[in-house]
This record gives C-alpha cells, structure tokens and sequence, in this order.
C-alpha cells in the first residue's frame, strides 16, 4: 500500500536533513508508519491465491490456485459517500471499513461471482496512521469474513484538498464466477419470487439527506435517538452495511437462485429492474416486511413519501434474491439454516415499463 509521498524509505530521520515535502505538509514517514502499522490487518485476509503482501508497485494474485476451470472475471467499485462524515464526527471508522468492503463485494456476489480480492484508496490532507488504521482494521474484518484478501492499495496525502482530520476512501474489488453460473439468468419469468434479506441499517446510501434531516431538527450524531430509547442516533444511523457473501454464494452453489439485486443507491426502485430481462417488472408486498424504525423516523421528519422512500433509502430489504416457485421453499430454508431472517416480499410479472410497483 504505497503512498504518494514520494520514495519509500527515504526520510529525513535517515538523510538528516530538512524535508521540503514534509514543509509543503506531506510527509513520506507517516506514510511508511501507515504501511507498517497496517502489516497485521493485511495478513488477516490471506487465501488461496494471495501471491504478495503490500508495499509493492501492484498487487498479485494467482487465479489458477483458487481451481477455477473456466472463469469470468467481475469487477465493481465503490465508496462510503457522505456517511464519512458522520462516520469521522462520532470517531467510529472501523465500521466504515466493513462500510466500504460491502458495497463492493455485495455488488460482486449479485453476478454469482466469488470475491477475490480488494484494493483500497484512501486519500486524506494530513495522514494520520492511526485513523487510518482503523479503517484498514474494519475494511480488513470484513474482508477476512468474505474470505477475500487485501492485495494493496494507495495512500494520497493530499494537503489543501482535504480538511483536517477528513478523509475519503474507495474500494476495488475482483471476483470470479465459472461462466455457466453467472448470475442473472436469462430464465427469469413472471411468476417467480421476490425474498428480502433484511438490511442492517441504512447501509451507505441516502446520507446527504439523512444529514440534512439532522440539520433542520437542530441534531448531533451524538444525540439520544429519538426513535430508540438508549440508543444514540450514532448506534442507530452509523450500523455497517450487511455482509451478503456467504448466504448469496451458498445459494448460488446450490442452484437455488435465479437473480440478485444489491439495494444501494436507487434503492428497491431502481435496483430490481437492473436484474430482469426486457419486459418484466415486479410487484412487492411492503407490508409483508417491516420499515426500521430509523427510516420510519426520518421518513416522517423529512415528509419523504413512499415513492422517494424507496428510492434513497433500502426500505429495509438490502438484497433481493431471485427464486423460481419450486425452489422458494428450499432457498428459504437454506437461509433460514444460515441464521438469515428472509421474507417473501414479492413476484417478477409481465410489465413493458420494466417498473416496480408497490402493493399491500
């Protein structure tokens, strides 16, 4: 995970002399402190395939030993968006790591494909290796969990574009499916049903509103949730988006899916058509699921209606998984034997708009 302060391990601690870079607020000891601090979280998420450890000019990794025969290669890539911010003013930057880790690799998983691994960029105006190393603990967890391995990665000191104590992060990640088990299937028809896997919070979409909400009722990250006794908006607002690797790939290995749809940005909306062939929509029961209390909360405090609810915020579904009829019940029990709570949300239908509509 190289910097772009400039040669590594070359320092003015080592030379003796004054460092200009270091005058103009860039400094390549802190950023080879990061690079070592971080060799702990790193090593977490070796498997099969993982070929070098960090510090090199690009990561390497070994397709042949993971046993694929006749692979695809999926790709996706993300960030955290605006929940940083509220993320950085309640100093809880481990669960932004598992925040920038899914929003990839749940993307990848929606194509069958197995994640493989993770590159990161991270780029701030003054490198702290501390808080920085926070996020690689939480980014490194998650990918431990997903069984995907961090190969690398950059870190930009970049003074003058970023504000004290801020920083922003992206995620790269690579996957593989064998080509005849990609993911969706062109055998998607009317008839066949919609489960919601439960999201575990507002995951990472939808936040500029959420913090214009906070500003017009006068509130702080650190406030008592209103919606939630005990608990803090941060406790509420801030919960990591849901990792969906193991219970997707196992159903996918099981034949037991049809298609995935990951709910970011777009929301249940937007998200469901980008899977169904030409000329089908869907049709979801949204009582048959409850709305979580932080999205009803905010719903009525921003007078959001139920068509703009469902397309910024998750609803509380944060993957939908594809079945045919006769396979509903197996699927369901498939989950259900992997401790996730899913529900029967809807059906695929006939619709030449490609729309999804809303029913009781």
């Amino acid at each position: 995970m190289p910097t772009t302060a400039g040669l590594p391990g070359v320092t003015d601690r080592q030379t003796g002399g004054s460092d200009p870079y270091a005058e103009a607020g860039v400094s390549v000891a802190a950023g080879n402190d990061f690079v070592r601090a971080i060799g702990q979280f790193v090593a977490r998420t070796k498997r099969p395939g993982f070929a070098a450890g960090i510090g090199g000019f690009g990561g390497v990794f070994d397709l042949k030993a993971c046993g694929y025969q006749d692979p695809l290669l999926v790709a996706a890539t993300d960030g955290i968006g605006t929940k940083l911010l509220l993320g950085i003013a309640a100093d809880r930057l481990e669960p932004l790591g598992q925040d920038l880790v899914a929003m990839c690799v749940n993307d990848l998983v929606v194509q069958g494909a197995e994640p493989l691994f993770f590159l990161d960029y991270l780029a701030t105006g003054k490198l702290e290796p501390g808080q920085l190393a926070r996020l690689v603990d939480g980014i490194s967890a998650a990918l431990a969990a997903c069984n995907c391995a961090l190969i690398g990665g950059e870190t930009a000191e970049m003074p003058g574009l970023y504000d004290s104590g801020h920083f922003d992060a992206a995620g790269f990640a690579l996957g593989a499916v064998e080509r005849d088990r990609l993911l969706p299937k062109p055998s998607i028809q009317p008839g066949d049903q919609l489960i919601g896997l439960p999201s575990s919070g507002l995951h990472s979409n939808g936040f500029s509103l959420v913090r214009k909400i906070l500003r017009e009722q006068t509130l702080s990250i650190h406030d008592p949730a209103p919606f939630a006794p005990g608990k803090s908006l941060a406790d509420c607002l801030l919960v990591p988006t849901q990792l969906y690797v193991t219970a997707c790939l196992a159903l996918a290995k099981a034949d037991l899916v049809l298609g995935l749809a990951h709910i970011t940005g777009g929301g249940l909306s937007e998200n469901i058509p980008r899977v169904l062939p030409d000329g089908l929509g869907a049709v979801l029961r949204h009582h048959s699921w409850a709305l979580p209390p932080e999205q009803q909360w905010l719903a009525e405090q921003g007078e959001i209606g139920q068509s703009a609810l469902f397309r910024t915020f998750n609803g509380g579904i944060g993957m939908v998984v594809i079945v045919s009829p006769d396979q509903l019940q197996p699927a369901m029990d498939k989950l259900a034997s992997m401790g996730e709570a899913a529900s029967l949300i809807g059906e695929v239908v006939a619709d030449p708009a490609g729309m999804v509509s809303f029913a009781a």
